[in-house]
Order: C-alpha cells, then sequence, then structure tokens
C-alpha cells in the first residue's frame, strides 16, 4: 500500500509541475513566415502529395504479415524436450507452414503479387 501511495503522489506532483510549467514558457505565436511551406522563400511549384501506388501498399502488408508468421516459427526448435513433444512440434510447425503456403498461393492466385495492372 505504501508503494501505490508513494507512486501515485509521485504522479500528481509531476503533473502539477507540468501544469505549473506550461505557464512560465513561451507560447508559440504563428505568423505569415512560419507557416510558410519554405524556409527560401520560394512557393511550391507542384503539391507535395504525389500519388502512392495501393498495389505497392498490398505488396508491402502481404511481406509484413509472411514476415512476422515466419518469425513465429524460430521459438519451435527450443520447445522441444522430449521424443513425443519432438513429433508433436514438427507436426505443429508442418502445419503452421502449410497454412502459410496456402495463403500465399491464394494470394499469387488473385492477383495479390502482380505488379503491373
Amino acid at each position: 500500500m505504501g508503494l501505490f501511495v508513494f507512486v501515485f503522489l509521485g504522479i500528481v506532483i509531476v503533473i502539477i509541475l507540468l501544469v505549473c510549467l506550461i505557464h512560465f514558457l513561451p507560447s508559440y505565436v504563428p505568423d505569415n513566415q512560419k507557416g510558410s511551406p519554405y524556409e527560401c522563400g520560394f512557393d511550391p511549384l507542384n503539391s507535395a502529395r504525389v500519388p502512392f501506388s495501393f498495389r505497392f501498399f498490398l505488396v508491402a502488408i502481404l511481406f509484413l504479415l509472411f514476415d512476422l508468421e515466419i518469425a513465429l516459427l524460430f521459438p519451435l526448435p527450443s520447445a522441444i524436450t522430449s521424443v513425443l513433444d519432438s513429433v508433436f512440434v514438427v507436426v505443429i510447425g508442418s502445419c503452421f507452414v502449410v497454412i502459410l503456403t496456402l495463403g500465399l498461393v491464394y494470394e499469387w492466385v488473385n492477383g495479390g503479387l502482380e505488379w503491373a495492372d
């Protein structure tokens, strides 16, 4: 109970200090120069927004998905403690790899990996 009260009082003191500190810090006053896009004074010729390839986004998400799922296979060898466990781990790992392969084939067949339209 004493630790809880100590931590709670510490948090309250930090919050009070931060609220008091707000009044002593200089405030931000926006002006025309601070809102300009470039420090050199040139106005932009074109918009900085360029169209982003949705296909690239899908391929990147697929890479992250399969990469993270493959990373889940790394701790499997450390789960083996006996012969019965080794058979179980191999079966579970094989099922996991089959599911990953089926997901990859599904994306391939449906055109998720095709770059050109």
